[in-house]
């Protein structure tokens, strides 16, 4: 155990969690003074560093009733992996969710009785997982959140992409000297002495490190729960401007920025935290959150007022044709005409809607086709786009969580009869069952799966795929209206798992939304599951806009974004409950999987 470790007066205990690839990651845990936790603070230290070099919060918060957890993340500390390395930000972001899974599930406390602190990147880290997740935490206290280090070295951060590109995976180390964190001498000395720095962090790290917070930043209205923004005004190490802007779009309904003059950027590890407003100010954001906890802020209305209504009216207004602007996009769009002459993928999103379940269909394929030698280099251009590679990677999750739910079902003694209600072409249902498995999980266990849609097209196309693989036994596909409560509370079978596909995304409008999930709540029985998709975020939401049509008669493909929280509050107000999640590394799309309660 680090020196660091023995400051606190109470005992950690000494753990590990299973990551989803197998990492076991090490933890500390500080149980309660005196019995039963009353809720758990975990603590995400600041990159470079370990749990031990926050231990000393938990005396200093002084709440003897809480549990306190705190883990090296991996890479870091007494985890394993290659020093600084993660695959991605999003590894270790869904890192956190296995942690707070592996907290309620080993030690009884739920997300709903935590608060998180964080600092630096472990803030970027939390952050990105209450927007990216919507879990139901109590409070959220981020301090010097590491939005956009400093680079001193012109051009540092573009040099470092090409690099990464021509290079692959390498390390670059850091250049924050202790000095430069904290004014404290003790904990000057620690930094310098402690074996467990990591100096080094990989390039592939800190490129989605600057990416991904901008995403957060820009989306911050997406977060909900009570937030506490403790910023340094003397940080060496990252930039406040972004911090401010993450403060001002913040969606929640509490929420405090307390400026620390003279601090630097170890914010909860400076000379004067305990006397100044930093560790008082976080313990009583606490407090007060366990004590009397904020009404959860409810986004059923966002499709009539907030940014998210303001964001898809700004895209949907007409530009000046005359305008900078306005001739931008019509030369976007007569790119794209010119582009559908030589490109198959193109083409067809023209004939049929970009959003169409012709185009998904032709996604998923992946096998670029084109006209006059050039088209096939074209439409390979356009199936690489990031939003369909996002797609691709969600029809990848649809199928882990489908292989989770049939197991499930087969486990308990359930039938499995799966409803897709708007399937497209059912391809990513049909080639798993044609496979034979659903990620592990035996697709013999299907006693019967009926997928619909709404198309005449995408039926005949779903019927013919029935028939090519063999699957005419257990499969049909048949028309059918995916807002219809009524008729879906009335399908016969009754299924036991229900699949919601790049459907709701679509549509803007929460009373569809509800209407079409208060079906599903009425046709599938308590125990039973739904598959359910997202898309809180889109890096091309304009061009869509202004450049790609729709399948509903032609017009412009505006969507509104619909943020996790809300979705899964609509799944919850149906009468399901989530239980996984799943996104893409750029924060696209989610896959969720959600169990009827009674």
């Amino acid at each position: 155990m680090d020196s660091l470790d023995s400051q606190t007066g109470r005992t950690a205990v000494e753990a590990q969690f299973e990551t989803h690839d197998g990492q076991s990651l090490f933890y500390r845990h500080w149980p309660a003074s005196g019995g039963a936790a009353q809720g758990a603070v975990v603590l995400f230290h600041r990159g470079h560093e370990h749990s031990g070099r926050i231990a000393h919060l938990v005396d200093e918060l002084d709440l003897p009733g809480h549990a306190f957890f705190a883990w090296d993340a991996r890479g870091h500390g007494r985890s394993p992996g290659e020093r600084g390395y993660s695959p991605g930000l999003a590894t270790s972001v869904r890192d956190i969710q296995t942690f707070v899974d592996h907290i309620a599930a080993v030690h009884g406390i739920p997300a709903s009785r935590i608060a998180v602190v964080a600092q630096s990147v472990g803030a970027v880290l939390a952050a990105t997982w209450v927007h990216d997740y919507a879990p139901p935490i109590r409070a959220l206290v981020l301090a010097s959140p590491a939005f956009k280090v400093k680079l001193y070295v012109p051009l540092a951060r573009p040099g470092l992409k090409l690099l990464h590109k021509l290079r692959g995976k390498f390390f670059v180390n850091s250049y924050v000297k202790a000095k430069f964190l904290t004014h404290d001498p003790a904990r000057i000395a620690s930094f310098e002495q402690d074996p467990l720095i990591t100096r080094p962090i990989a390039v592939n790290v800190l490129l989605d490190l600057y990416e991904t917070a901008e995403r957060i930043v820009a989306d911050a209205a997406a977060i909900t729960v009570p937030t506490q923004l403790l910023i340094s005004g003397a940080d060496w190490v990252v930039h406040r401007a972004p911090q401010d802007a993450f403060f001002e779009r913040l969606g929640s309904a509490v929420k405090e920025r307390i400026v620390l003059d003279g601090f630097y950027h170890d914010t909860l590890g400076e000379r004067d935290r305990a006397q100044a407003v930093a560790v008082a100010a976080a313990r009583r954001f606490i407090a007060r959150e366990f004590a009397s906890p904020t009404a959860p802020v409810s986004l059923l209305d966002a499709d009539r007022r907030g940014a998210f209504k303001e964001e898809s009216e700004r895209l949907a207004r007409p530009l000046a044709v005359a305008s900078p602007a306005g001739l931008y996009w019509a030369l976007t769009r007569a790119g794209l005409k010119f582009g559908g002459l030589l490109s198959e993928g193109v083409r067809l999103g023209h004939q049929t809607g970009f959003d169409s379940g012709s185009t998904l269909d032709y996604v998923y394929c992946n096998q670029a086709r084109g006209r006059f030698g050039i088209g096939a280099l074209v439409d390979r251009g356009y199936l690489d786009a990031i939003g369909w590679r996002g797609i691709r990677q969600r029809k990848v999750h649809v199928e882990e969580l489908l292989g989770q739910a049939i197991g499930a079902l087969h486990g308990a003694g359930v039938p499995v009869r799966i409803v897709d209600i708007a399937a497209g072409h059912g391809r990513y249902v049909l080639e798993a069952l044609a496979a034979r498995t659903f990620n592990g999980s035996a697709a013999q266990h299907v006693q019967s799966i009926l997928l619909r849609d709404y198309s005449d097209i995408n039926v005949a196309q779903g019927r013919a795929l029935i028939r090519a693989k063999g699957l005419a036994d257990i499969a049909r596909f048949e028309k059918g209206d995916a807002f219809d409560g009524d008729g879906l509370a009335a399908l016969d079978p009754a299924p036991t798992l229900a699949i919601v596909s790049g459907l709701y995304e679509l549509f803007g409008d929460n009373a569809l939304v509800a209407r079409s999930l208060g079906g599903l709540a009425r046709a599938v029985a308590p125990g039973g599951y739904l598959v359910y998709t997202g898309q809180p975020w889109h890096p091309q939401l304009e061009f869509i806009a202004r450049a790609l049509t729709s399948h509903r008669a032609g017009s412009a493909w505006v969507m509104r974004r619909r943020p996790q929280a809300e979705m899964d509050e609509l799944v919850r107000q149906a009468g399901f409950e989530k239980i996984a999640q799943r996104i893409d590394p750029w924060g696209i799309f989610t896959v969720s999987l959600a169990r009827r309660v009674a």
